[in-house]
This record gives structure tokens, C-alpha cells and sequence, in this order.
């Protein structure tokens, strides 16, 4: 059974990807593959089944059976959230509570999607969620998915409740970012790894404890270092660093709708991954051939001991 956490999750979260085997089926051996890889490079939680996860494309069966199987491959070393958003409140409460019942440590949660709700409504659907159960709960601000979009005044008060431990931040105003850390609310304030959004350095810059991103799938020791909060001048440092080198890979992964060209890229590099979910397809040609120079410029084949083709073989 999962517990409120004694500590901020601080660091890298990342958003997993999905892997399905040959059939397209969930490949669970996969799963405990990619888990143990974020782990050991310094990965602090991941996001299981959240957009990344291509998560709106599993059915309810498979959202349920990829609970309990991962849940299950937890080690103590790294925090397992579960994309838990329904499309309502009852079925959104249900799925926070089957995750509860079944080993998570935490929930993320995002608007529904399409419905395009008030504000004011949005803001008791996370209250009302967050009532019914004592899982631990993350709030993904990310209106370029879901339309709803909360202010800092709402944010606020739903960081009042206890169970909010996380709060995720997909819009582009730093401003909003930084009346949040002002008021210190007790949660880990993180954002999107989007350099097209542009909110790492000054999330991070104002106190900021790391980023939920979409990075780590490919580069998980170098978003682990860029996604240390700053306690020196040591740690800002070693962001500046890490994320200007990185910042071809950063723009790289979302030049198509997340997870594609992430997960179009760890294919090619060898991880096991599988192919996206239809109507969804991976990135070919040039396109591909473009994430495996960056890659092999970066130096991450052989950091991670990749044997890819080179990029002019994929191209042609």
C-alpha cells in the first residue's frame, strides 16, 4: 500500500513511454527494462501512462493491468505515478483509487481532456478527487492538451490540500511559476522540459525542485543533472551546462507531437520500445536520421553503449 511521501520528490520525473512488443500488445518485460534503465541513472520518479505514455490509446483494461503489473517492479529507489485522468470526475476518482489499492505511489492528474470546463469547475474536480482517496496527487497545468487552464489563485487553493504533492507546469508564463513558489505552497513545484515553452531556467532559477519531462526516456543522466534543484552556485552551474549542450535533443523530441520523435529515437538506438500506437507512426528518413546525428554528437551512443546505424544509412 502507498503512503503520503516523507519528502518533496526532487530531480528528474519522467514522463515513460509506453512499450508494446511485436503483436502491439504491452510488453511488461520492456517495462521492468526501461524502469531499471531511469533507475540506475538517476532517475527520482516516473510517470507511467501520462500523454508521453500515450496513455488516451490503452484501453481500460490495459490501464488497469499496467498498474498492477509495474506496481509490482517498484524497488524502494524510485517513485511510480500513474497518469489517472479520466474523462470525468467518478471515473477519474476510480482510477486514483485503483491505483491506491494496487501498490502506486502517487497520481498524476490533468483536466479532462475535450470538455473544455470552467475554471471554477476544474478547480473542485481536483478538490473533490484529491477527498477521495490519500494518494499521493500531481496537477498537470497543461492546457495545449486539455483547453482548461488554471491560474495561480486557483492553484493555490488546491495546493492547500494535503494530498497535492506535485504540481507540473505546461504553460509558458514564468510569471505564474513564480507567484507559486512565492507563496511556498508544500509541493514540488516542476515544468515541462520544452525549451519551446521555455520554462526550465527560470522554474529552476526561483527554486524550482526539477523538471517533469519527457527528456529522460533518452537521456536520463543528463535530464537527472539538469533537473537538480539549487542548493550553490555548483548546482546552477552544471544546469547551465547540461541544458544549453542538450538543447538540440530538448527541441528535438517535441518537433512532433509528444511521444513520437522520442520514442521514434529510442527505437532506433536500440531500447525496447516497439512502435507507437496507431493512427500514431514513427518519424522515418531525414526526420529520424536528424534525432541519431544529435544523439551521436551528444555522445549518448556511447555513454549508453548504443550500436545504431549511422544517420546517412536511415536517411536514405
Amino acid at each position: 500500500m502507498s503512503s503520503l511521501p516523507a519528502k518533496k520528490i526532487t530531480g528528474s520525473f519522467v514522463a515513460l513511454v509506453t512499450p508494446f512488443d511485436k503483436n502491439g500488445n504491452v510488453d511488461f518485460g520492456a517495462f521492468r527494462e526501461l524502469l531499471a534503465w531511469q533507475e540506475t541513472h538517476g532517475t527520482s520518479a516516473v510517470l507511467i501512462m501520462g500523454s508521453t505514455g500515450e496513455v488516451s490509446m490503452l484501453s481500460a483494461d490495459e490501464r488497469r493491468k499496467v498498474i498492477v503489473e509495474t506496481a509490482k517492479m517498484k524497488t524502494g529507489g524510485m517513485a511510480l505515478f500513474y497518469g489517472c485522468t479520466g474523462n470525468n470526475t467518478q471515473t477519474t476518482i476510480e482510477n486514483v483509487r485503483f491505483a491506491r489499492d494496487n501498490g502506486a505511489d502517487g497520481a498524476i492528474l490533468a483536466a479532462p481532456a475535450y470538455i473544455c470546463a470552467p475554471e471554477a469547475d476544474i478547480e473542485g474536480y481536483f478538490l473533490e478527487i484529491a477527498d477521495a482517496s490519500d494518494l499521493p496527487l500531481g496537477l498537470y497545468n497543461n492546457p495545449p492538451r486539455v483547453k482548461s487552464d488554471l491560474h495561480w489563485d486557483h492553484l493555490l487553493r488546491i495546493f492547500k490540500h494535503p494530498n497535492y504533492v506535485v504540481h507540473k507546469e505546461s504553460t509558458t508564463r514564468v510569471g505564474q511559476v513564480a507567484q507559486i513558489l512565492a507563496a511556498r505552497p508544500d509541493v514540488s513545484v516542476m515544468c515541462c522540459d520544452s525549451p519551446n515553452l521555455g520554462l526550465v531556467v527560470p522554474t529552476m532559477s526561483l527554486g524550482g525542485h526539477g523538471t517533469a519531462n519527457m527528456g529522460g526516456n533518452i537521456a536520463p543522466a543528463e535530464i537527472a543533472v539538469m533537473s537538480q534543484p539549487w542548493a550553490s552556485y555548483a548546482e546552477a552551474e552544471s544546469f547551465r551546462d547540461t541544458y544549453l549542450r542538450l538543447l538540440p535533443l530538448l527541441h528535438y523530441n517535441y518537433s512532433a507531437i509528444n511521444p513520437v520523435a522520442v520514442k521514434s529515437l529510442m527505437k532506433a538506438v536500440g531500447l525496447p520500445v516497439g512502435e507507437l500506437r496507431k493512427p500514431l507512426t514513427g518519424l522515418q528518413g531525414e526526420a529520424l536520421a536528424r534525432g541519431i546525428r544529435i544523439v551521436q554528437e551528444l555522445g549518448l551512443d556511447q555513454k549508453y553503449g548504443w550500436k545504431i546505424a549511422p544517420a546517412a544509412a536511415v536517411a536514405a
